[in-house]
């Protein structure tokens, strides 16, 4: 699953509302719907993001928390290390190696460390990765 995905399946678990009737309310396949959740599928198109928040009343501060998850729900992340250091290319490429062997703990360890280095200036953060 996808953080995206996680928070949409509990948005609708919460209204009661099932994967078959929001995706007909929203004019979209449950197959889609449904591969979105399971990141099957990547990112939602922001229109999409809009039309979810409108579906289930979001606005302000979690429609934009609903957007970066959405931001950082690409099932398949490609790292651009061209120009960084070595070292950094190494990370990239063992963390693309081990992911898979990493338990939550460790997870959440990792997101930590991440989220106490501000970024560059001038710099977005867009799935996950840093780009110029």
């Amino acid at each position: 699953m996808t953080p995206f995905g996680v928070r949409v399946r509990s948005l609708r678990d919460a209204k009661g509302v099932t994967l078959k009737q929001m995706a007909t309310d929203l004019s979209i396949s449950s197959a889609y719907l449904s591969a979105l959740e399971h990141g099957k599928r990547g990112q939602p198109s922001p229109q999409l993001v809009r039309q979810i928040c409108a579906y289930f009343g979001i606005i302000w501060d979690e429609a934009e928390d609903l957007e970066r998850l959405a931001d950082l729900s690409h099932p398949r992340v490609t790292v651009d290390t061209g120009g960084l250091s070595a070292k950094a290319t190494e990370l990239a490429n063992r963390l693309s190696e081990r992911i898979a062997d990493l338990d939550e703990e460790r997870i959440e360890a990792l997101l930590a460390i991440l989220d106490a280095v501000p970024p560059r200036k001038g710099v977005r953060r867009r799935s996950g990765v840093r780009r110029r």
